[in-house]
């Protein structure tokens, strides 16, 4: 998850933003998608819905093939909206929060794993779990949507080596190596640092996750970090849901000397479509907002409904600024201008952000990103490349990788042993 959810922000986009709606794909635009999703399939990095259901609804998977406006809070993932957003593959993210370690943080962990296989299991016309770059493929020509699992944060394993080994065996195919807080191995982007990047420990992740054929995934670390896992791994690297620190200068992102490593490495930056990270208006529209909603609630600490009132009233007088399909593709085109089109992907973290640009507001509005790139000139090739052709080349590169290490012995250099 990216970016914790609040009543006043959510509120604040959805009531009072003055975005116009995105305007309808002209046939011929959509028939031409819809010829390249139907050989190419479309893999998301990053969507939050597990850990949407397990803070909003406990857990629960019922009433997901269609209607979900109907939740309260709603959530920008249905089976019905997937299908509509030609969704070939998707990488559903298992988050906890980044505070939580030790046991704690596996137990928390194999519970949002369940959560994504009780999915899958039922909805077995739509989703089957793909564990190689051939069954992604394989399940996309049958229809259904290719389901991977994607680790959030590298506390997730506890320190252990053997939790890391057996998240792989249940369908992670990636994981992040921080989340929000800097680790007792790596660097975070948005946290004090303590190695300057990787720790000895963390270079030996790296590597058990080469061995495994498990994806590094370099979103929510620091640019040291970046490149310390980038050094250390025989195998392309991911960002799950990052974008281009050039255009907005947020931590979140890449900058541009990470972006020159990857086609050495054969990595790819699955672009978010966070409004704060795409568009520094809007972040620091997000930094206004939190410090108004700090000032109320230091004036009204006896009255949280005049807080809410409050935050209400700024929020008309201060609109959100506008996001859209537009600023996503600026982000994608940078990562190109600097990367080339081999190292790029999409990765919108649904269901982990508080609100979308106007356009891209759940997942059936991917047709929408792909229009304004056709709109700008995109090739069907180029186009596929970041549909899904490049995370599945670094997919069956870490596949590669970790054939040639099948005779290494697993590691056992846990944490608490190092």
């Amino acid at each position: 998850m990216m970016i914790k959810a609040t009543p006043f922000l959510a509120a604040a986009a959805l009531l009072f933003s003055v975005a116009a709606s995105a305007q309808p794909i002209e046939p011929k635009v959509q028939a031409r998608i819809d010829h390249i999703l139907k050989r190419t399939p479309l893999i998301d990095g990053h969507n939050d819905i597990a850990e949407q259901l397990s803070e909003s609804y406990k857990r629960s998977i019922g009433g997901l093939a269609a209607g979900t406006d109907r939740r309260d809070p709603p959530l920008m993932t249905d089976i019905a909206r997937l299908r509509q957003g030609r969704v070939g593959g998707q990488f559903w993210s298992v988050f906890i929060d980044g505070t939580i370690t030790g046991d704690a943080a596996i137990r928390n962990t194999l519970q949002q794993i369940d959560i994504v296989q009780r999915m899958i299991d039922a909805y077995p016309n739509d989703l089957e779990m793909a564990r190689t770059a051939s069954d992604v493929v394989r399940i996309h020509k049958a229809g259904r949507i290719a389901s991977m699992i994607g680790v959030e944060g590298g506390r997730q394993m506890g320190g252990s080596l053997a939790a890391l080994r057996q998240y792989y065996a249940l369908g992670a195919r990636y994981m992040t190596l921080t989340h929000n807080q800097t680790t007792e191995w790596a660097d975070s982007a948005t946290d004090e640092p303590k190695y300057d990047g990787l720790s000895p420990f963390g270079v030996t992740v790296v590597h058990e996750m080469n061995r495994l054929g498990m994806l590094v995934d370099l979103s929510h670390v620091s640019p040291a970090t970046m490149k310390d896992a980038i050094a250390a791994s025989r195998a392309p690297v991911i960002f799950s849901h990052s974008s281009a620190r050039a255009l907005v200068d947020h931590p979140r992102n890449v900058p541009d000397d990470v972006l020159s490593l990857l086609p050495a490495n054969g990595g790819v930056v699955m672009v978010n479509f966070v409004p704060g990270f795409i568009s520094a208006d809007v972040w620091r529209w997000s930094a206004e907002q939190s410090a108004e909603e700090a000032r109320l609630k230091a004036v009204h600490r006896d009255s949280k409904a005049k807080v809410e009132e409050g935050l209400k009233a700024w929020a008309v007088a201060h609109p959100v600024p506008v996001t859209n399909a537009a600023t996503v593709a600026d982000h994608i085109e940078h990562v190109v201008k600097v990367a080339g089109h081999d190292h790029v992907g999409i990765g919108g973290d649904m269901d982990g952000i508080p609100f979308a640009p106007t356009g891209l507001d759940g997942v059936e509005d991917y047709p929408n990103l792909f229009a304004e790139l056709i709109r700008r000139g995109w090739s069907d090739d180029n186009l596929a490349k970041l549909a899904g052709g490049n995370v599945l080349r670094a997919l069956r590169r870490a596949e590669e990788v970790s054939a040639s290490m099948k005779n290494e012995p697993a590691a056992l250099s846990d944490l608490d042993t190092k």
